[in-house]
């Protein structure tokens, strides 16, 4: 719809016109499941005579008053409302009828499948507030909120302050009254409503405070919640951002909700902070997702400061405001908690991520050019988080940890309330180390793309090095650009009586232009391994010579240091996504060693990418042979791993995943049946379970109707739809197409567990006929629906299992023929192209 996509240029003339902005907002929650009502009055200083225009994405609007006149509701045209001339003082009232979402956009409400009860709650991010209220929708237009609420009596209703009153109204209901806000952006406005199970605690600030604690679910979830640890975890985090920002906790008070069908991971509203349920744990939880929720829960604490109190001034800082945050959380988990080892779980989830992101056609700067609020959402990619949260840690390393947060604390400090940019931050932190980093900014930050760092090394005889060079090659052929990083080498020798491979000596250095010579470590014997980046300073992909990739290939579950075997694993599937080594040899590598691994976020990264490597990387000739090989080894270190340990539990997932010979899905039908001492059927992993059965034509709609009936939650529900729409016939997966693209039935979250499904097959020819029928609808469902119904859609439908010429030739086309689609819609098409590519390459390297 024209208008609803605010450009960056409309933007900075809107916020040169107002200022001071005031909200007063009243939600009524009380008429109905369909809409709510909402009146928002805005006072602001203008500058008199111009023109502008608030944004309000409304049902219907029954009132506009301005400045004291009545304006014609015609005024607003459901996207924006057009302003009169501004005076210097101004007041605008607007009543209108607002939708409830079933997307997870603006106010969400949802009825609990297990009990009716109802729950509502905002994700305004990034441009969402308009779906509630009236507003001026840019994160540098800040105001300062008053939020009143009348809902149902028997809710608990929360905002981003305390509750300033309260008081029974009207028949059965409730008004509620907030305390106003300190200047906020819009897209941090929060709101939950609902009979939510609160869990209570508090704890004392810095400067004496003492700051309330909350911690919410809906009711059927409420056994599910470990506030014990929830609130631990956070206690560490307050006390470690207080010291290195030098700032008390800004707000006054601090809830964490976990909510339903939930779009993203979490959002840090100041004072009120949502969560994906999947953080809590209805089923027996690994490590890996205990310590994943820590670092999430650390990441969003870390926003009430760099984000919340100091806000990006406009969408291209974005990166910066999700990689601090995605740092901060790294550092507080390995310094705070009981995850010590978090920066190698950063290597083998982030900072992978970020590679994989970086090598798409669609990589671009960290510093992203956001032209519109259109180019925002595909925007929150592997670049954003992990990229920027790497090259993060990389300038920390660089100008020292101290000075880096004493230019932080300056930065925070002097734009409190307000907001900043990139080059705020950057002259802070200057200030305080002393570094000019304008080139470092400019060559880290303004260009895209990701370095390979490869050791040449000369032994004479007798394996003395005579020569050891460190080769850098630019990310793409034609591309110059290579950039300064500053890495350790770690060299590597078994010791011991197990022989376990340690480091016996590591030396730092820089590494600038094309070869960088290493003479320090001329004259020294070669050790067994040679690692380059040891302990991941820099940002850039690593080779291992031939003789340390071979040593390493017997030797990776004898590394005693979950880090470098971290960054060996990295190497050689970077190396296989590459095309460099054979994807069939990574699925006998990771069976061979992850029944070893003890680290469960390691573990559980191998157990994903070997069934990339052998369902769509492995020469198509050997697929099938190598998916039962695979399921053997899986089951074979199923048998041999401690009954009730992180190891079973992942290791029976993964088999679930692969199993497909009539002997698999029988031990399949054993683990369900509950023949594994330990392992813990509970209703995640029965419904695992039951999906492998259900792919393997061994279960369908009667077995799934009996689990859902035992598990009559939202999660069954969902987990349910994925089972149905992975039936492995023809008629199955054209109803769940037909669900997809012709129906509006599904909620967000049942849309992406439908996606899912569809697209799990044992049999990819079950999805040829939906590659012309992906390419011909596409562009209609991404126009008729909102990003969050249609991103999932337009991502996941696209049947990458096929992984054929055919499907690429099909991507290519669209591409050539559709020039004039919209833009993130041909960005997903083209990483899904970019992905099918590298799928043919490992393929033809396989058979080679």
């Amino acid at each position: 719809m024209p208008g609803e996509n605010l450009t960056r240029l409309e933007a900075e003339e809107r916020a040169a016109l107002v200022s001071d902005v005031e909200y007063d907002l009243a939600l009524d929650l009380t008429r109905g499941p369909d809409v709510f009502g909402s009146t928002t009055t805005i006072r602001f200083r203008g500058t008199e005579g111009a023109a502008t225009f608030v944004d309000a994405l409304t049902v219907e609007v029954e009132a506009i008053r301005f400045n004291g006149r009545d304006l014609d509701p015609a005024v607003a045209d459901g996207v924006r409302i057009a302003l009169p001339p501004l005076a210097a003082e101004n007041e605008l009232t607007v009543v209108a009828t607002m939708r409830y979402s079933r997307s997870g956009e603006g106010l969400h409400r949802f009825v609990d499948p297990a009990d009716g009860r109802v729950y509502l709650y905002t994700q305004l991010a990034t441009t969402d507030a308009r779906r509630v209220f009236a507003c001026f929708e840019q994160p540098d237009v800040k105001g300062r909120f008053a939020v009143e609420v009348t809902a149902p009596d028997g809710w608990d209703v929360r905002s981003n302050q305390p509750v300033a009153a309260q008081e029974p109204v009207g028949d059965g209901d409730r008004w509620w009254r907030f305390d106003r806000t300190r200047p906020l952006s819009t897209y941090l406005v929060a709101l939950i409503a609902g009979p939510y199970v609160v869990h209570s605690s508090e704890l004392t600030t810095a400067d004496g405070r003492t700051i309330p604690l909350g911690l919410l679910t809906r009711a059927s979830l409420a056994a599910h919640i470990d506030p014990e640890e929830w609130f631990e975890v956070t206690r560490g985090g307050f006390g470690f951002y207080e010291d290195a920002f030098g700032i008390p906790f800004p707000f006054d008070e601090y809830d964490q909700v976990a909510v339903p069908e939930y779009n993203w991971g979490a959002m840090e509203n100041p004072g009120l902070v949502t969560f994906n349920e999947v953080f809590v744990f209805r089923s027996t939880p690994t490590e890996a997702q205990r310590e994943e929720r820590a670092m999430v829960v650390l990441h969003e604490l870390a926003h009430m400061w760099f984000g919340d109190l100091v806000t990006m001034r406009w969408w291209d800082d974005t990166w910066l405001n999700e990689s601090f945050a995605t740092f901060m959380s790294f550092l507080a988990t390995a310094e705070t908690t009981r995850w010590t080892d978090s920066w190698a779980t950063f290597t083998t989830t982030e900072k992978n991520w970020g590679y994989e992101q970086d090598q798409l056609p669609s990589t671009h700067p960290i510093t992203a050019d956001i032209a519109s609020v259109e180019d925002i959402a595909v925007n929150f990619d592997g670049i954003t988080y992990a990229k920027g949260g790497s090259v993060l840690k990389q300038l920390v390393a660089y100008v020292g940890r101290r000075e880096f947060f004493a230019g932080v604390a300056a930065y925070l400090t002097e734009n409190s309330w307000g907001n900043a940019t990139l080059a705020d931050l950057l002259a802070h932190v200057a200030a305080a180390s002393g570094r000019d980093l304008a080139a470092w900014s400019a060559e880290w930050l303004e260009t895209a793309g990701v370095n390979t760092l490869v050791p040449e090394i000369e032994t004479d005889p007798k394996g003395v090095i005579t020569r050891f060079v460190i080769a850098q090659a630019p990310a793409l052929v034609g591309d110059p650009t290579l950039r300064p990083h500053r890495i350790a080498i770690g060299l590597y020798a078994p010791e011991g009586e197990d022989g376990a491979l340690v480091r016996v000596q590591r030396e730092e250095l820089d590494v600038v232009g094309e070869r960088t010579e290493v003479p320090v470590l001329v004259g020294r014997k070669r050790p067994a391994v040679v690692l380059l980046n040891d302990d991941d300073l820099a940002y850039a992909k690593v080779r291992l010579d031939p003789s340390s990739l071979a040593v390493a290939q017997h030797a990776l579950s004898s590394v005693a240091a979950a880090l470098p075997r971290t960054l060996l694993w990295s190497a050689i599937w970077d190396m296989t996504r590459d095309g460099e080594a054979a994807p069939s040899d990574f699925v006998r590598l990771v069976i061979d060693h992850v029944g070893a691994e003890t680290s469960p976020a390691l573990r559980g990264t191998l157990l994903k990418q070997v069934v990339v490597a052998a369902e769509e990387y492995v020469d198509p000739a050997i697929r099938e042979a190598t998916l039962e090989s695979l399921a053997d080894g899986l089951l074979r270190l199923l048998a041999d791993a401690a009954p009730a340990s992180d190891a079973q539990l992942q290791l029976a997932r993964a088999f679930a995943r692969v199993a497909r010979s009539p002997e698999q899905l029988d031990r399949l039908a054993d683990l369900d049946a509950g023949a594994a001492e330990g392992l813990p059927l509970d209703p995640d992993l029965r419904w695992d379970l039951l999906t492998g059965l259900v792919v393997g034509g061994r279960a369908g709609e009667e077995e799934i109707a009996a689990l859902l009936a035992a598990d009559d939650t939202t999660s069954g529900h969902e987990k349910a739809l994925f089972a149905r729409a992975a039936i492995p016939t023809a008629e199955a997966k054209a109803a769940t197409w037909s669900r997809m693209f012709d129906s509006e039935e599904l909620t967000n979250s049942q849309l992406e567990s439908t996606v899912h499904g569809f697209v799990r097959t044992n049999d990819p020819t079950l999805l040829e006929p939906y590659v012309a029928r992906y390419f011909e609808r596409v562009e209609s469902v991404w126009t008729a629906r909102s990003f969050a119904l249609a991103e999932p859609i337009a991502l996941g439908a696209y049947p990458r299992p096929v992984a054929s010429e055919a499907l690429a030739t099909a991507a290519r086309t669209w591409l050539e023929e559709h020039a004039g689609a919209p833009a993130p819609l041909r960005r997903i098409v083209s990483e899904n192209l970019s992905r099918t590519d590298r799928a043919l390459a490992a393929q033809a390297r396989d058979r080679a």
